[in-house]
This record gives C-alpha cells, sequence and structure tokens, in this order.
C-alpha cells in the first residue's frame, strides 16, 4: 500500500484531466446556437442521459459523503433513495410529459406558459440562488482529496483554496467549449470511474480484513450497522420509512422535475419516451449505488476499527490517498478533479440566465448570432460565483452531503409546489403562484437556517430551537404544502378565472 500521491498517478492524472478537457472542446465543434450549446438539439440518448443523471447525484459529494454516513451510522438512508424512485416515477408521467409539448430548453419556461412570465422569473431567480449555494458547497466538498494531496493529512486552508480554485478551473474549461454535450459524455466517463474506484475498495479493505468480507459484515451486523428499516415516527430522524418515502420522494420530485440542473439533461433526450426511460432508470440505478457506497462506508467502518475523524467527509478520501495502489489512486482523484456537478451546474445556470432572463427581457431569439457568445460568458461568470462561493464556506461537523440536501430544500419545496398549484388549481392565477413560493420559501428560511438564526433572533429562540429538530428530508413535504396552500387561499380573493386553462 503506498501512503503518497506517486508519479504514477500525477501522470495518471494529468492525462486524464488533459483527455476530458480535450473531449469537451471536441464535442462543441459545430455548435452553432444556444439550442447547440444546452440541450445538444435533444440528440443524446437516453442512456447516456440516465448515466449523467446518475453522475450528478453519485459524484464527488456521493462518493465522499455517503460513506462516511454509514460509517457514523448504519444502511437507512436507503430508505430516502427508494423515495428517490418513487418520486422519479411521480414526475416521470405528471411533468415531463408537460415539458415536451413545445421547445423548452429550461423548466421554467413551463410556468411561463400556464402562469406568466413573472412566475417564471421569480422561479428561475429561486433556482439560481439556490444552485449557486449548493454547488459551492459540492465544488467544496470535492476539493477535499485534492487538499489532502496538497498539503498530506495535515493539509490546511491554503491547500483547500488551491484545490477549490483549481476545480473551478477545469470544470469551466469543457463547459465553456462543449457545452450540455460535453457535460453528459464527462458524465459517462466519471461514472464508470466511480464504479471502478468502490468495487477496488471493496476489494482492498476485503483483503485488509482477518476474516474478509463475511467477517466485516458478521460484525457490522453485530453492531447494528446493517440496519436499512427505521420504523420511528419522531420529525427530527433523517432516516426513516416515512421521512424516506415521503420526503425523499418529495425531495427527488423537486430535483427532478423543478431544478433546471436535472431537467435540462432530460430536455436534451430525443422524446418523451426516451426522457422517461431516462428518469425511472435513474432512479433505479441510483438505489444501488446508494447501496454500494453505503457497504463500503462499513468497511471503511472496520478497516479503521471506528477511528474518529475531524469530518466525516475526508475518511474515504483518506483511504483513496493512502490505501490505494499507484496508478488508481490517480484515477478516482482525477474523476474527483473532474466531477460533474459543478460543469452540470455551470450549462444550467447559464442556460437559466440567458432563456430565463436575457431573451425575454431583450426580445431576442435564442439562434441569433451572438447569443451562443454570450451563453459562454455568462459560463464564465457563474464559475467565478461558484468558485467564490466555495471559497467562502466553512467545514461543519455535518457530512457535506446533508449540508448540499438542506440547502437544496430550502427552496426546492416552493418550485415544486408552483408547477403542483399550476397541475392542480385552475382557479389559481400568477399573483397566487408567486405568493405561494414566495411564503414558502421565507418561511423554510427559518426552518432550514433556524440553527445559524437562533443567536441573531433570541427572542424567537424556543421557536428556532423547534425548527431546528425537523430533519431535512421533511423540507420539501413542508414547503411544497405551504405554496399549495397559500395559492389555493389567494386563488379565492379574485374572481375564477374565464377560459380554458392554458396548461393542460
Amino acid at each position: 500500500m503506498n501512503s503518497t500521491f506517486t508519479a504514477l498517478d500525477f501522470v495518471v492524472l494529468i492525462a486524464y484531466l488533459v483527455g476530458t478537457t480535450l473531449l469537451g472542446v471536441w464535442l462543441g465543434r459545430g455548435q452553432k446556437d444556444a439550442k447547440d450549446y444546452f440541450v445538444a438539439s435533444h440528440k443524446i440518448p437516453w442512456w447516456a442521459i440516465l448515466f449523467s443523471v446518475v453522475a450528478t447525484e453519485t459524484s464527488a459529494l456521493t462518493l465522499i459523503s455517503i460513506p462516511g454516513l454509514a460509517y457514523l451510522g448504519n444502511l437507512t438512508f436507503l430508505q430516502v433513495a427508494t423515495g428517490y424512485l418513487l418520486g422519479r416515477t411521480v414526475i416521470a408521467f405528471t411533468l415531463l410529459p408537460r415539458y415536451y409539448q413545445g421547445e423548452l430548453v429550461t423548466a421554467y419556461a413551463l410556468l411561463e406558459r400556464r402562469f406568466g412570465i413573472g412566475t417564471r422569473r421569480f422561479a428561475s431567480l429561486a433556482f439560481m440562488v439556490t444552485r449557486a449555494f449548493g454547488d459551492s458547497v459540492r465544488l467544496f466538498a470535492t476539493a477535499i482529496p485534492v487538499a489532502l494531496i496538497l498539503g498530506g493529512a495535515g493539509a490546511g486552508r491554503s491547500g483547500t483554496v488551491i484545490a477549490v480554485v483549481l476545480l473551478g478551473a477545469l470544470s469551466l474549461a469543457y463547459t465553456y467549449f462543449g457545452g450540455m454535450k460535453a457535460v453528459v459524455w464527462t458524465d459517462i466517463i466519471q461514472t464508470a470511474v466511480y464504479l471502478i474506484a468502490a468495487v477496488a475498495a471493496l476489494i482492498l479493505i476485503g483483503q485488509a480484513a482477518p476474516n474478509g468480507w463475511g467477517g466485516i459484515l458478521s460484525d457490522a451486523g453485530a453492531a447494528g450497522k446493517l440496519q436499512v428499516f427505521d420504523f420511528s415516527l419522531a420529525f427530527d430522524k433523517p432516516h426513516t420509512i416515512f421521512a424516506g418515502l415521503l420526503g425523499g420522494a418529495f425531495l427527488s420530485m423537486a430535483s427532478h422535475g423543478a431544478d433546471q440542473l436535472i431537467v435540462q439533461r432530460l430536455l436534451a433526450a430525443p422524446s418523451l419516451r426516451d426522457a422517461q426511460r431516462a428518469l425511472i432508470g435513474s432512479g433505479i440505478a441510483v438505489v444501488f449505488q446508494f447501496a454500494l457506497f453505503l457497504v463500503l462506508g462499513i468497511g471503511l467502518y472496520s478497516f479503521y476499527q471506528g477511528h474518529t475523524f475531524g469530518r466525516p467527509d475526508e475518511i474515504f478520501p483518506r483511504f483513496i490517498i493512502e490505501s490505494m495502489p499507484a496508478g488508481l489512486t490517480g484515477l478516482v482523484v482525477a474523476a474527483i478533479l473532474a466531477a460533474s456537478t459543478a460543469s452540470g451546474a455551470l450549462n444550467s445556470l447559464a442556460a437559466a440566465t440567458i432563456h430565463d432572463l436575457y431573451l425575454p427581457l431583450t426580445g431576442r431569439a435564442a439562434n441569433e448570432a451572438g447569443v451562443l457568445r454570450l451563453s459562454r460568458l455568462f459560463t464564465v461568470v457563474w464559475a467565478g460565483i461558484l468558485t467564490g462561493g466555495a471559497l467562502l464556506y466553512r467545514a461543519q461537523g455535518t457530512p457535506v452531503v446533508v449540508v448540499a440536501l438542506s440547502i437544496a430544500s430550502f427552496t426546492y419545496g416552493g418550485l415544486l409546489g408552483g408547477f403542483f398549484l399550476g397541475m392542480l388549481w385552475r382557479r389559481a392565477i400568477q399573483r397566487d403562484a408567486i405568493l405561494g413560493m414566495a411564503t414558502a420559501i421565507f418561511i423554510m428560511t427559518f426552518v432550514v437556517f433556524s440553527k445559524q438564526l437562533t443567536p441573531v433572533l433570541p427572542a424567537f429562540h424556543d421557536t428556532l430551537t423547534s425548527l431546528s429538530r425537523i430533519a431535512w428530508p421533511w423540507y420539501v413535504l413542508i414547503g411544497t404544502s405551504i405554496t399549495m396552500i397559500v395559492g389555493i387561499l389567494s386563488s379565492f380573493t379574485h374572481p375564477a378565472p374565464t377560459g380554458p386553462s392554458r396548461w393542460k
């Protein structure tokens, strides 16, 4: 076993990074307009989109944090993953068909069709803020193993800063030239590498254990780490069967039905049927991959004999750097360096900026000269914002995956509620939708950030303390319910709209 990042690892690392960057540039050849850049002219096969969606959820963030969850606990996170599959199935037959009733590039164009341009802008801005915060945290998580390489086991703040800047630049490189096509195909490469890393780690851990994986699982079972189901009714426990199935389903409905990051990938499919196959198939794949990474966490617990680490997110990166053979370490770290989440976020943020804000305000068409160049410019701007946000982030004891999901849940409920209001309540008009979404986001601010707000608002200490006990899987369900209730009540303050609904 090696304890340093060897010369062979550096060769593999550089070769991988140069190769993916050149691939992105090559894939971007012949792009004519913003449609090519953002949805690849709807020509990406469904199976490629499936792996791209999976890579977005099982990229560096998942690879680093999910093993940490099992290391500290057990396998109950699988209940949430099962909810993810349920939520995707609902979206595949509700929102997805509506996205394919026109030449849409962003999810929020659908809200304009139902309510008006104001709702589209409001939802898109909410997405931008959430995605910028969430992916800044993801970028920070991805930098952890890089910082370990730069500074060893005692890597400090300076190593993290260098790693964050390097990651931001690399993510920008192939996204700037290749657009969505480059994002999807590099996602597939990264998925393959992540799987190789996980399987290789499982083999190495089994070889290191005196009785192999049989002994590891036997000891884990005795310690209660193989528990999958938790039937507790407590709202402060995140990994229960109820929080997992209900909360996980609503979280997945929001992330895969109301978040431009995923919807944009689905819109790149040739047809609705292809998009549905990719979406539901990704849910099945994610359940198996979460199981793989959780079992890996149990193996790491045995390997390190339950040693307490400063941050749960450094457990697997440390194993990669210290215990994987030369060459394989470089390949795994290279995949983490080129993490798909940052590149996909840059493209989706630029798409929302162009199609939801710039083009409607200027009256220009997406195929006009200069719009493609402007799309790439906004990609650069968002790269700077995400990198800056990652540099400002400070590590916490909470696994980064939980922090990122909590941030996403801050606006997810409002966004999903806006779509549901449009589908289920014909009486609602634009002001009802915006009021419902704004109220939900406002209230969820106090729910999601209750711990941080408690010192600032001492008069509300008891209320904020109670809110802080609500587990994160419930956030989207609560936000969606608030949006629907407020929107429905608001709709009775005006006459019912006449004529057929604009969104059938």
